[in-house]
């Protein structure tokens, strides 16, 4: 069988770095993406994470695009209760006739944040609820069919710019299905519920004019290292790194020890939070392509994006190389 790669960047902020070397390393990670044949690079919409610079996802995916030639950008994803459908349609849009043929919108319902910082964004606290409708009233803004009387998006109508549905639970995996579009799952932090949803996509899976065959996407985080030892180290700075970012919460908060994350994690609540990272390809090319073989033999994915999970630009953009030619150009 074969799958594509493709990236999930976060645009991550390091210890001492800034947004503007955050920008500079996507670009960089893109460029080498598309050198060595991955299909895209999505850019997910977080708020109020001071180690997450993509907040403006769609400014940054413009701003790649720019500095690269072929490879796919796009939002892994937008998350539309934050925003109107036609403003969306508009900013995509645009980028669809900047960038023709470039260009994808992934879509989720989560707040991207906080519930503070969700009221800060003016966020109606039910705009969930209308995420099937808004996600129509998006499509259609984008097809030139606006179900708005009298409301175009310009940019945007005639664009089609492609929308995938990305979740992390079965709600999201029954919309791809019933509106006929692609599915992401989040399985690189949230795997729990990976499999179930993937059935239930393929199973009620209902051909559109965007897609005749479901097609899924799963996440999966990896660090490929030239040396096992340093990838395994690698993975457990990262590690460490997210649970000490749950454990801080504001300003008041202590400065947690690595020793000090270390004992967290073996309580229920630390076993609990490593569990998210449970699909994590880690290791040399070989331990990388054994651990990606399986995962797409156990969820028969049609697409892998990859969260190359390295904090040091330098050892992500080797991780990326060395995944590439473990799979063999991108595909197995």
């Amino acid at each position: 069988m074969t799958v594509s790669l493709s990236i999930l960047d976060l645009a991550p902020i390091a210890p001492g770095q800034t947004a503007r070397e955050s920008f500079a390393g996507s670009v960089r990670l893109a460029q080498t993406a598309e050198k060595h044949g991955y299909t895209r690079v999505w850019y997910a919409e977080h708020h109020n994470m001071p180690t997450i610079a993509s907040s403006a996802t769609s400014v940054l995916i413009g701003h790649v695009a720019g500095q690269t030639s072929t490879i796919r950008l796009g939002a892994g994803g937008v998350m539309l209760p934050n925003h109107s459908p036609l403003t969306i349609a508009e900013q995509f849009g645009t980028l669809a006739e900047l960038y023709p043929g470039r260009i994808d919108l992934g879509l989720g319902r989560a707040p991207g944040s906080d519930q503070t910082t969700a009221r800060a964004m003016r966020r109606d606290p039910r705009a969930s609820d209308q995420f099937p409708e808004d996600v129509m009233e998006l499509q259609a803004y984008l097809r030139g069919e606006s179900i708005v009387p009298g409301v175009r998006a310009i940019p945007g109508a005639g664009t089609n710019v492609p929308l995938y549905i990305l979740g992390s639970s079965l709600f999201g995996a029954g919309l791809a299905a019933a509106l006929g579009l692609p599915y992401a799952f989040a399985s690189h932090f949230a795997p729990d519920a990976l499999h179930e949803a993937i059935a239930l996509y393929r199973r009620d899976f209902t051909p559109s004019a965007q897609l005749a065959e479901p097609h899924v996407i799963v996440g999966v985080n990896v660090i490929a290292a030239d040396d096992r030892a340093d990838a395994i180290g690698q993975f457990e700075e990262t590690r460490r790194n997210r649970v000490r970012g749950m454990l801080t919460r504001g300003p008041a908060s202590p400065e947690y020890t690595d020793q000090q994350v270390d004992a967290f994690l073996t309580t229920a609540e630390g076993q609990r939070i490593a569990n998210m990272m449970r699909y994590s390809a880690v290791g040399d090319p070989t331990d990388v392509r054994v651990f990606l073989d399986d995962f797409v033999a156990s969820t028969q994915a049609d697409e892998l994006i990859i969260a190359h999970a390295s904090r040091d630009i330098e050892a992500r953009l080797h991780s990326v190389e060395l995944t590439a030619g473990a799979m063999n150009g991108a595909t197995v």
